[in-house]
């Protein structure tokens, strides 16, 4: 079988760039390559079955900085496609986004259902051939004896594929490296990213649900930070902050084993500013009990545990505070210090860092800078980003360019 154009990957990244050179080039045959029976799987559990297409903000230079790996090498590719572009190339497709309270952008139907329609019936109506069940054995570059019209021999478990161009868009698949590694790319170990924190902790046992919405997490011994709402679950910790820092963390985090210490401020003021604060609401609130009256947006059942561990009692009354009492609130509330000792994946959803090294890639036209006619997009290289949809327009950027430049 010969192919103009041989993408790898039926997931989003797939489908967008075939979708994409197909509309560019209409006389070129274009097929997907899917190891599974279905494709775009990762579509369907995206933002809890809703599917996070990305995220509102229309600054480049903004949004780059959502990347921990990619950051400078896509400033250029953002301002040629990005979240403006995304939405309209959407509504284009009769699909209407909306944007969140967070930022985060999901089509009007709350489905992912409603994108992975949209690629079928796209693909579909472009006479985009995709062909499940095949598994990729092996990449052979065409020494042109055989064929001078195709580039590349791809090896499947359902026969031989000969194509001009080749995009590989699989994602975060250890094969897949193995394969461009054996042709010549530059693969930097693949680590987890984007994962919530396992910690076994009185404060936090039997509140799940409990969020707080703003605060400040930082990595004791390392100058990892974020800010953001933080979230009580069954295991642990969750929620924007955890995961931004799990994801600009990833490698110092594996080097750790997943084992370290993060300080919580719960109400992002220094100890001095909040101690000024507890001595005023002892003043002000001398006849109500402490744990009965949470401060500072501190959900009531956290302020209850936070009290319990600074020996604070139920009955305890704000004009009956000791010192010792209050300089150990003070600490639970601006310097709060949780022992990690694990990771959970969040949610079904698994990203990775790590990928083919960015330098040996085009970013004018995500064309591999070793192998000619090789174009790479999404998640195989070596760019991820936070939650909030950004990964998501990582994919769209990078297959938008390919299919402006495959030809």
């Amino acid at each position: 079988m010969k192919k103009d154009v041989i993408i790898v990957g039926g997931g989003a990244s797939g489908f967008f760039t075939a979708i994409n050179v197909a509309e560019n080039f209409p006389d070129k045959s274009i097929a997907i390559l899917e190891r599974g029976k279905t494709g775009l799987q990762k579509v369907k559990i995206s933002g809890g079955g809703r599917c996070n297409v990305t995220h509102a903000e229309f600054i480049p230079s903004e949004l780059v900085t959502n990347y921990p790996r990619g950051e400078k090498e896509l400033l250029g590719p953002f301002h040629t496609f990005m979240t403006g572009d995304t939405i309209a190339w959407f509504e284009d497709r009769g699909v209407e986004l909306k944007i969140e309270d967070d930022g985060r952008m999901f089509p009007v139907t709350d489905s992912s259902q409603t994108i992975i329609n949209c690629f079928l019936h796209e693909a579909k109506k472009l006479n985009i051939e995709v062909m499940y069940n095949h598994s990729l054995k092996t990449i052979v570059q065409n020494d042109g004896k055989g064929s001078q019209e195709s580039n590349f021999i791809l090896k499947t478990n359902q026969g031989d594929i000969q194509c001009k161009k080749l995009v590989i868009a699989t994602g975060s698949n250890p094969k897949i490296w193995n394969l461009l590694s054996d042709l010549g790319h530059t693969i930097v170990k693949p680590v987890p990213s984007l994962f919530t924190f396992d910690i076994k902790d009185e404060r936090l046992k039997d509140i799940p649900g409990v969020v707080v919405k703003d605060a400040e997490v930082s990595v004791i011994g390392s100058d990892l930070i974020t800010e953001g709402p933080v979230l009580v679950t069954h295991a642990g910790l969750s929620a924007p902050a955890i995961l931004k820092l799990s994801a600009i963390g990833a490698f110092y985090f594996e080097e750790c084993d997943y084992n370290f210490k993060i300080r919580i401020n719960f109400i992002k003021q220094t100890y001095e500013d909040a101690l000024t604060s507890l001595k005023n609401l002892k003043l002000e609130l001398a006849k109500k009990n402490i744990s009965k009256f949470p401060q500072f947006d501190i959900p009531r059942r956290l302020w209850v545990k936070l009290c319990s561990y600074s020996k604070i009692e139920d009955a305890t009354k704000w004009a009956d505070l000791n010192r010792a009492q209050l300089d150990a609130l003070v600490e639970q509330l601006t310097n709060a210090e949780f022992h990690v000792t694990g990771k959970s994946t969040f949610k079904e959803e698994f990203v990775t860092a790590g990928g083919v090294d960015l330098k040996e890639l085009n970013f004018k036209t995500y064309e591999s800078r070793r192998i000619p006619n090789l174009f790479l997009a999404g998640e195989v290289l070596n760019i991820d980003a936070v939650t909030g949809g950004f990964n998501f327009q990582n994919a769209w950027t990078g297959g938008y360019i390919v299919a402006q430049n495959i030809f």
